[in-house]
């Protein structure tokens, strides 16, 4: 029976994937920089700060955290990877999403076509049980699904 938590969602969607997860703030800039400049076709977290995720695939996952940090850039940097092709299907923040993480998903799903789905405010308990590679399934109405 999978756990089942309501969030809001912000740029809403149906997607079903794989889970990867981070505790701590997702700097955007810091983990796709490289992935931007070589025109990778797949994403790896370029962040070293970030232990979770350091050098692991981003593209295609359901990207769970806390929240974003790092510069105003954030929101150019998830319109550039949505364009690219090598964003995460999602992003589930536990936390209320900041502007430039909601800006840039809402401008690559208008400006590009490319939706990431983005539900926020899911709690800590979402946090708490999440882990990585869990597989996830996300409702149009910020219903999470963890362990489907």
């Amino acid at each position: 029976m999978p756990d089942i938590f309501q969030g809001r969602p912000v740029l809403a969607g149906e997607v079903t994937g794989e889970a990867l997860v981070t505790r701590q703030g997702f700097n955007t800039l810091a983990s796709y920089q490289m992935s931007i400049v070589l025109r990778s076709r797949v994403a790896t977290c370029g962040d070293q700060n970030n232990p979770d995720l350091y050098k692991k695939v981003i593209t295609g996952k359901i990207l769970c955290l806390p929240q974003t940090i790092g510069s105003t850039t954030g929101g150019l940097v998830i319109q550039t990877i949505a364009r690219l092709g090598t964003g995460p299907s999602a992003m589930l923040f536990s936390e209320q999403a900041d502007s430039l993480a909601a800006g840039g998903a809402i401008l690559a799903d208008i400006w590009v076509g490319q939706r990431i789905v983005v539900v926020d405010r899911l709690g800590s308990a979402f946090l708490a049980r999440v882990k990585e590679g869990d597989r996830i399934c996300i409702h149009a109405d910020g219903r999470v699904e963890v362990g489907v």
